[in-house]
């Protein structure tokens, strides 16, 4: 039944022969796994630990050691890989605070490179799928330590991870803005300064109607996010689109070019603008201005802009129709590494919607929540009981000196991950007395979907590959561990299962091929019954941006005839 699980779970990815095991080779010593897990349900459909174990075991002896990046937790104890592990824990679906990265580095090249390292180490780096965050250490420790170009790292990644058609292997496109700060980190001499910055005001071109907008950043050594501010309409200033806001009685002349720092293009407008018969865009589509009324100071470079649309509907739901978010570190925007470390104490990072992070690490955004985004930044200068302080400055550590470690998450929390942690989607929200506040403020909503189905998000399209480059590992391991003589493929002690028969499917179910022209009909009749009866069919969600209300999920529209 488990191997059967994990065919499901695995879906397009090409499964492991026998084992079951989900993990590839990227180099001879760098090892990508999903996340192996000790507890059920999870190792049902996952890597089991002790299997994975068993298979560094028979294949590396004890010159193997884990990196994890699970800040939900890694699903097993330390003991359970002899302790050989090192934790460098960040969020699921986001880039890692960049001070992690110089330590990170230098750990991975201490246990494959230093002094009193053996032949034949190998780095085992994995998070949840071994893709986005597993990814990004993989490549960055290419290209700071093996001087591979962002492109080869890249496109090693990819073939040696993913399945040909779906998609890279690092995909998110914070993380790899991460993957080319790293590149400038290792050209100019590895200094990184951490600062304190000054969150001074977001310029907006074409911002529609029910938008959320927050500043979030890393806490808890970069464990958590944390939204730091959620602007309200009293930080609103209308620049053009619509009326003055009536409490900035002083805006109604600026642009957002003349505020603070200059932006070029204030009259830009996206060729995906919707525009009204009259000539104008559609309402809400707005150059907007949101200035905190209080500073808004982040404790670390790493900054992310977290977007959200929301319509009413009717009966206290409510319809999340967009979810972005980016992340921008201001010591590299700052142009920090190419001067030395002495970056820009103020600057403007500029974005436009297409190129902002979708829902899960996916390229789905929903509808367009706006055309393009600026945020006006600035260093603050830290200090401590009134006396300034000198500047955080974070160098890679040498060959011999000891690496800060960051303090591992709970490791049973991920039992429970899919099942408790709040995720961002599109959709209806209800509003509870618990959720009351967060339904109309933010997405948070409890995952609904299955332990497979969750799984099957992360994880499709991941392939295995051997140390060659080769598609499957080509070993057997039995009892303790030694292989037999006529060995071909790995079994790890794990019982073999025939690939299930087809299921039947149940009584009044048809395939879609099943339903011809004639079918047609009856189908579109069944349909409308259905909709009488209360039940209202699921809209594309293309269709939520010309919709005018929603109830209960369905999209009623005009009529246009």
């Amino acid at each position: 039944m488990a191997s059967i699980l994990r065919q499901i779970v695995a879906g397009p990815r090409q499964k492991h022969p026998e084992a079951g095991l989900d993990l590839c080779y990227v180099t001879d010593n760098i090892i990508a796994t999903s996340g192996p897990s000790s507890t059920f349900p999870q190792r049902a459909y996952r890597n089991p630990t002790d299997a994975l174990v068993k298979f560094l075991d028979y294949k590396h002896d004890a010159n193997w050691a884990i990196w994890e990046f699970r800040a939900e937790g890694t699903g097993y104890p330390d003991s359970e890989v002899y302790g050989r592990i090192r934790h460098y824990p960040w969020p699921d679906h986001h880039p890692p605070p960049f001070a992690l990265i110089p330590n990170i580095m230098a750990s991975m090249r201490d246990w494959l490179k230093g002094p009193e390292t053996k032949p034949g180490r190998v780095v085992v780096v994995h998070c949840k799928a071994g893709k986005g965050r597993s990814g990004t250490a993989a490549c960055s420790y290419l290209i700071s330590e093996e001087a591979w170009t962002v492109e080869d790292a890249l496109l090693r990644f990819t073939t040696r991870r993913m399945r040909s058609g779906f998609g890279a292997g690092v995909s998110i496109p914070s993380q790899l803005r991460w993957i080319r700060y790293v590149d400038r980190w290792t050209k100019h001499q590895k200094l990184y300064v951490e600062r304190k910055v000054d969150v001074v005001e977001l310029h907006v071109w074409g911002l529609r109607d029910g938008v959320k907008v927050a500043i979030e950043g890393f806490i808890d050594e970069g464990r958590t996010i944390k939204t730091f501010h959620t602007f309200n309409r009293h930080e609103r200033i209308i620049v053009d689109g619509g009326e003055e806001n009536p409490t900035s009685a002083t805006s109604s002349t600026t642009s957002p070019s003349s505020v603070s720092l200059p932006i070029s293009d204030t009259k830009f407008q996206s060729s995906e603008s919707q525009w009204t018969a009259s000539g104008g865009l559609e309402a809400g589509a707005n150059a907007v201005i949101f200035r905190p009324a209080q500073p808004i100071i982040l404790s670390t470079n790493d900054i992310s802009i977290d977007l959200e649309r929301r319509n009413k509907a009717a009966y206290g739901w409510t319809m999340v129709t967009s979810v972005a978010h980016v992340w921008f570190n201001t010591f590299f925007e700052g142009h920090g590494p190419e001067n030395h470390g002495d970056a820009a104490t103020d600057g403007v990072f500029e974005i436009v919607w297409d190129a902002m992070d979708g829902i899960k690490g996916s390229t789905r955004k929903g509808t367009r929540a706006l055309d393009r985004l600026a945020v006006v930044w600035r260093a603050v200068e830290a200090r401590k009981e009134g006396k300034p302080e000198l500047p955080q400055i974070i160098t890679e550590p040498k060959e011999g000196e000891p690496v800060p470690e960051t303090k591992a998450a709970d490791w049973k929390s991920a039992q429970h991950s899919n099942l408790t942690v709040l995720a961002k989607d599109l959709g209806l929200r209800t509003e509870s007395p618990v959720s009351a506040g967060v339904s109309k403020a933010s997405s948070l909503r409890s995952s609904g979907s299955s332990p497979q189905q969750s799984e099957e998000d992360h994880l499709a399209g991941v392939k295995v590959r051997g140390p060659s480059g080769e598609e499957h590992v080509s070993c057997e391991v039995r009892g303790e561990g030694r292989p037999l003589v006529t060995a071909s493929e790995p079994d790890l002690g794990m019982p073999k299962v025939r690939s299930p028969e087809p299921m039947a499917l149940a009584d009044g179910v048809r395939k879609i091929g099943d339903v011809g022209a004639g079918g047609v009909a009856s189908v579109m009749g069944e349909t409308e019954r259905s909709r009488r009866d209360g039940v209202r069919d699921k809209k594309d969600e293309a269709d939520l941006g010309t919709s005018k209300e929603h109830v209960l999920g369905q999209i009623l529209k005009e009529d246009k005839r």
